[in-house]
C-alpha cells in the first residue's frame, strides 16, 4: 500500500506546479504578490485534500500507522522536490525557496505542508 502512495505522491507534484502555473497566469497578475500566494496556498490545500479523499476511498489505509507513514514520506519527498528541483532545475536561489517559509512574513507555504504530512490520516480517521 505504501508504494500506491508513493507513486501517488506524483499527482500531488502535479497539482502544486498546476496551482503556481494558474497562479502566475491568471490571478497573480492583478493582485498583490503575498494575496496571490495565499490565496494559492488555500486553493492548492483544497485541490490537494480533494484527491487525497479520493485516495483514501480508492486505496483506503489500514492503520493510523499506515496513514502518518504516508503523511511523512510524503512530507519528505515535497520537501526535497521544492528544493532540489527548485534550485537545481529552475535554479532559483536557496533564499528564494526559503522565503516561502517566513510565516512571519505572511508566507503561509508551512500549512501545505503540514496539510501533506496530516491529511492521509484526516482522512483515515473519516472512513
Amino acid at each position: 500500500m505504501l508504494l500506491k502512495y508513493v507513486i501517488a505522491w506524483l499527482g500531488l507534484m502535479v497539482i502544486g506546479i498546476a496551482n503556481g502555473v494558474l497562479r502566475v497566469g491568471t490571478y497573480g497578475k492583478v493582485m498583490a504578490e503575498l494575496t496571490a500566494h495565499q490565496l494559492s496556498t488555500l486553493s492548492g490545500a483544497i485541490l490537494m485534500g480533494l484527491y487525497v479523499w479520493l485516495l483514501s476511498r480508492i486505496w483506503p489505509l489500514q492503520s493510523a500507522e499506515q496513514a502518518w507513514a504516508v503523511g511523512f514520506i510524503w512530507l519528505f519527498m515535497t520537501i526535497c522536490f521544492e528544493f532540489l528541483f527548485g534550485h537545481y532545475v529552475i535554479g532559483h536561489p536557496w533564499q528564494k525557496l526559503l522565503h516561502d517559509y517566513n510565516f512571519l512574513e505572511g508566507r503561509v507555504w508551512l500549512f501545505i505542508l503540514i496539510w501533506t504530512t496530516v491529511a492521509p490520516y484526516v482522512f483515515y480517521r473519516l472512513k
